[in-house]
């Protein structure tokens, strides 16, 4: 989203031709620190690139130095400060900790880590019902039980919950993951009531279907079993299984990436609460 953009008025076409570029909206998050969990790839690494290329000072975070430094050494390509990288399991409580200790305080935390695997009901484990938990619904609570009273002192903030449309719309096939994404989205509107006229925005996005690295990833190994092409498979799955989509296609990760950094901006601030919807259309109900 870097110097992108966003109409505020109607269509082009209608314009008058002495508008001025005041009548547009540029993003510019120079002076403040975000924080990405689960950044270094798919969703979570081009929000970051997109708050970075805004001039947001970038923290990637994932579970290896290596995925760590390479997402960053690829964000120092075009963003507009310097990014850096923290090494932590925030599927933990210890990994919160280490987080933590390492960057004591943010103006942006878009809580993006999240697994999910299909499985059938009577499969899911104690486990994996714990699995799924912790890393989609603690991790968040936990960076947002630190970074939003610091936000709050200062009178400004934003706090995002990368959700889906699974949290509405729960998938039969990975029931454990719409259970955590429907959690997401009563803990971030809670949280916005609790921060109420502090500056301080909270908002979860929804993105549906998307080209992550780890849906990229399922969707080869089902091309690779049925012996199909792998666009193939994706298009069998949104006929088959989200046949309301209306865009008829998986989002792009930058697609989604674009309504994060919009909640993120300076500009978004009358934007709370609010359950933001990237999914194609496929959600049939209005509000």
């Amino acid at each position: 989203m870097r110097n992108t953009p966003l109409a505020l008025a109607p269509a082009a076409a209608h314009l008058p031709d002495t508008i001025s570029e005041e009548a547009f909206m540029i993003i510019d998050l120079s002076g403040k620190r975000a924080i990405v969990t689960g950044s270094t790839a798919g969703i979570g690494f081009a929000i970051a690139k997109g708050l970075a290329d805004s001039g947001a000072e970038v923290i990637v975070n994932g579970r290896t130095a290596k995925r760590v430094d390479d997402a960053v050494t690829e964000l120092k390509k075009t963003a507009k400060a310097t990014p850096s990288g923290i090494v932590a399991d925030l599927a933990t409580a210890k990994g919160a900790v280490d987080f933590i200790k390492q960057a004591a305080d943010a103006d942006i935390l878009v809580n993006n880590l999240g697994i999910f695997e299909p499985k059938p009901f009577a499969d899911i484990t104690d486990d994996d019902w714990r699995r799924f938990f912790e890393t989609n619904v603690m991790s968040g609570i936990r960076m947002a039980r630190h970074y939003l009273p610091r936000m709050v002192k200062k009178r400004w903030g934003r706090v995002v919950f990368i959700s889906s449309e699974s949290g509405l719309n729960i998938p039969a096939e990975m029931i454990h993951y719409g259970m955590t994404k429907t959690a997401q989205l009563a803990i971030a509107r809670g949280l916005a009531e609790s921060v109420a006229g502090s500056g301080v925005t909270v908002n979860s996005v929804l993105p549906g279907p998307t080209r992550s690295e780890g849906v990229l990833d399922f969707f080869g190994k089902m091309s690779k079993d049925a012996g199909v092409p792998q666009e193939q498979m994706e298009k069998d799955f949104i006929d088959q299984h989200r046949p309301t989509s209306i865009i008829r296609r998986l989002a792009s990760p930058e697609e989604v990436a674009n309504m994060v950094v919009y909640a993120c901006s300076k500009e978004a601030s009358a934007t709370t609460g609010a359950a933001l919807r990237v999914e194609g259309g496929l959600l049939r109900h209005i509000g």
